[in-house]
């Protein structure tokens, strides 16, 4: 093979295995929750990314909060409100008023001293009570005198013409409404424009028709600008307010804008836009902001202003009827020299009432007043360009903080965390507002992290849930309850695949079973089974072992897998030891019936082979039908030492390395054995009893006089050894008669052989 086939072997084989592993993940737990991380992190964001009215709304009723916990502070600048309120009304009759009283109303403002008078009254239809207008309907009508009083009527001056005489002798703007329903009319032209940067005609959406005032008005007028407000408040909620309005050729400003110029004598207004000097031009045309004269307004990049309010006060209302009453001239000049004058109406049912963030519903003119206070404190709210950016960004990073804290923390710490950063989120956007007015939303990258707790905790519940189904229907019938509690809260802690543990292996087998089973009918053989393995399986699980599989009437269980069990070699031997009683106290009882039934051998009798070392755990099979085993060559042997106990006359035998493994235990060496593979002989030791039985003086004894009779035996002093096991028997526990019946046995053999050899050695000498 050549070097670069090597290469490309090796390449393939690790892009093999990196798939095999990716594909492990992606079915496991985690994978899952990952999976479902990438699902919400691309909706979210691409809800954020369109956003549709609904994540505008979530945004816009945050700024509503902002605003209600921190408004814009009040100063007395000088700004009033002229208002046609349910005094004015019931004073000077029904709206609308005949124009020769909004004439004397136009004149007595100038008397009084204001800057400019701007009416958020849109006047497009001649006055019906104008003398023109009565003579019309005249001529129709059958009345006496008709020629008299149209002559009469004729040498009377137009109301409408009066209203733009006045309007001539002090400076007055008027307002209309631009429309989306096509029209000839447009309004008049007043403001002379500069633009630096993008035309405006651009940017803005042109409005196909308008709701203009009377030519002869118009003409009088000083200024002439849009009322409407942002057609983007949907809920009803006044929020931002046109700045700037075109229809497809020239460019009018708002009432506000045109209030402020006309009070300064200013001619016209500048508008800046992208591409302007100094302004990077971010490849889409926006407007940036509108000088009017001293004052500089920002904008949206449609040309729109936020509007950031303070609570409504009477302060900046007269009275219409104070107004023109002479008697109140002392009180009103005060309040009107000098300031600009909006005339509006706060009368019930005349339709003209608007929502505020503030939770307060105002006339629409207030609207306007509170605008060019703004503008002239120079308070601005604003929402810059890179706040969508910025908001997604946050929104993301929320998004992937969380997922990142759920995968590496769990859930209750994670939720700690992510309640920590999103109050963070919170508090920036609340300082970006309160020190800077910047508008920065919160709520969408919170919520958004909310989606992506909840979507992925769900998701690891489901897959938990499942791992602890799997586990309980693997596992339940071989571990103890408080076992598969912990192997549920920890499923990692059993690797399915295999894996090197150190364990404790045991088996046990019934004794003479063949008998047994031909003895009894097949009903009654299960019955056997099932009375005998029940009680030891507790035995078993009570020390927390796992029962490995039932072979029969054998059993084959071990310790410190899948779960690490603490001093797994001594609580496999008390289990050993508890099965020893147990099958004592069935025989006693008779629960077999075996007594009962006449058998010459009623009592049933196992054998139990310890041993300890490492062995490959796992699952065996496949993950849909497998079987949580232990495999290697310490399982081999358990099996071999428990087939030893026949041969060692005793039914609890352990491994050597048991034994060292469990000091504490009382176990007394019964002896070597060859084991089937081994070269070397084992040695194992007899089980005699628990810690308590361990620590007695009696079992210090015969431990002692046990080495000995070892060691006798070893010498071939048959006559030392007899005595010896005379002494062992009197202390040993009637469990291990039979390995000294054993012992006994070599005994007698080395009487006999010594006087044979003895005679040997005779002949052999002479």
């Amino acid at each position: 093979m050549t070097f670069s086939e090597r290469i490309r072997m090796l390449l393939r084989r690790g892009s093999l295995a990196f798939v095999a592993r990716l594909r492990r993940f992606a079915r496991s737990k985690h994978g899952h929750a990952v999976g479902a991380a990438l699902i919400v992190l691309a909706a979210v964001t691409w809800l954020r990314t369109e956003n549709p009215w609904i994540v505008t709304e979530l945004q816009e009723r945050t700024f509503d909060a902002y605003q209600r916990l921190q408004p814009r502070s009040y100063a007395d600048f000088p700004v009033r409100i002229v208002d046609i309120d349910e005094a004015s009304i019931a004073a000077y009759g029904q709206w609308p008023w005949p124009r020769t009283r909004l004439a004397a109303m136009t004149n007595r403002l100038a008397e009084l001293g204001a800057a400019a008078t701007a009416y958020a009254v849109i006047f497009p239809e001649p006055d019906r009570t104008t003398p023109a207008q009565i003579a019309g309907d005249l001529q129709k009508a059958d009345v006496p005198d008709r020629e008299l009083t149209l002559a009469l009527l004729a040498s009377l001056p137009d109301h409408d013409r009066m209203f733009a005489d006045a309007m001539g002798k002090t400076p007055t703007i008027l307002g209309f409404a631009a429309s989306r329903s096509k029209s000839e009319a447009h309004p008049a032209m007043k403001a002379g424009l500069a633009f630096v940067g993008v035309k405006p005609t651009d940017v803005l959406v042109p409005f196909s028709g308008a709701v203009a005032n009377l030519p002869v008005l118009e003409e009088a007028a000083a200024g002439v600008g849009g009322i409407n407000v942002s057609s983007r408040d949907r809920s009803g909620v006044v929020r931002r307010i046109p700045m700037l309005f075109s229809d497809g050729e020239r460019i009018y400003p708002s009432l506000a804008v045109e209030a402020l110029r006309v009070a300064q004598g200013q001619k016209g207004i500048v508008v800046r836009g992208t591409g302007a000097s100094g302004e990077a031009d971010s490849g889409e045309a926006a407007l940036l902001d509108v000088r009017i004269g001293d004052f500089k307004v920002p904008l949206t990049a449609d040309g729109e202003a936020w509007l950031y309010f303070d609570r409504d006060r009477p302060e900046r209302y007269v009275s219409a009827k104070d107004l023109l009453d002479p008697a109140k001239e002392a009180e009103v000049r005060p309040r009107i020299e000098g300031s600009i004058v909006l005339v509006g109406t706060s009368a019930a049912g005349l339709a003209d009432a608007r929502a505020t963030p503030l939770r307060q519903i105002v006339p629409g003119v207030a609207v306007h007043a509170q605008l060019i206070e703004q503008i002239l404190s120079q308070d601005f709210i604003s929402r810059p360009d890179w706040a969508n950016g910025l908001e997604i960004i946050v929104t993301v990073l929320l998004a992937v903080l969380v997922a990142i804290m759920l995968l590496s923390f769990g859930a209750q710490f994670s939720l700690i965390g992510g309640v920590i950063a999103l109050s963070l989120a919170i508090a920036g956007s609340w300082f970006a507002f309160s020190h800077f007015r910047i508008l920065l939303d919160p709520i969408y990258p919170s919520l958004a992290a909310i989606t992506m707790y909840i979507a992925m905790e769900r998701t690891l519940r489901i897959a938990s849930d499942k791992e602890k189904k799997f586990v309980r229907q693997a596992f339940g019938q071989y571990l103890a309850p408080e076992l598969l509690a912990r192997l549920e809260n920890s499923p990692k802690a059993m690797q399915l695949g295999g894996e090197a543990r150190e364990i404790t292996v045991m088996f046990m087998d019934v004794r003479g079973f063949t008998p047994i089973s031909e003895a009894l009918s097949a009903t009654e053989l299960v019955d056997f089974v099932n009375t005998l393995l029940a009680p030891l399986s507790e035995a078993i699980q009570g020390e927390l072992g796992t029962i490995d599989k039932y072979i029969g009437d054998s059993i084959m269980a071990f310790w410190n897998a899948p779960l690490d069990i603490a001093d797994h070699p001594a609580r496999a031997c008390r289990a050993a030891l508890r099965m020893r009683d147990i099958v004592k106290e069935l025989n006693e009882d008779d629960a077999f019936g075996f007594a009962a039934r006449g058998f010459a051998d009623a009592a049933v009798r196992i054998g139990v082979g310890v041993n300890f070392g490492v062995a490959c755990v796992g699952n065996m099979g496949s993950e849909k039908r497998f079987n949580y085993s232990a495999m290697g060559d310490v399982v081999n042997m358990a099996a071999r030492i428990e087939s030893a106990t026949k041969s060692f006359g005793t039914d609890l035998l352990i491994s050597e390395d048991v034994a060292k493994a469990a000091p504490g235990i009382a176990a007394l060496e019964a002896g070597e054995i060859l084991l089937k593979g081994k070269s070397r002989p084992t040695k194992l030791y007899a089980l005699a009893g628990d810690e308590t039985m361990s620590a007695t003086t009696e079992f210090a004894e015969l431990s002692r006089l046990h080495g000995r009779l070892l060691g006798a035996l070893a010498e071939g002093d048959g006559a030392k050894a007899a005595g010896l096991l005379n002494a062992c028997r009197g202390l040993a526990p009637v469990a291990l008669a039979g390995l000294y019946d054993r012992f006994g046995d070599k005994i007698d053999a080395l009487n006999v052989a010594a006087p044979a050899y003895a005679q040997a050695v005779q002949q052999a000498g002479a």
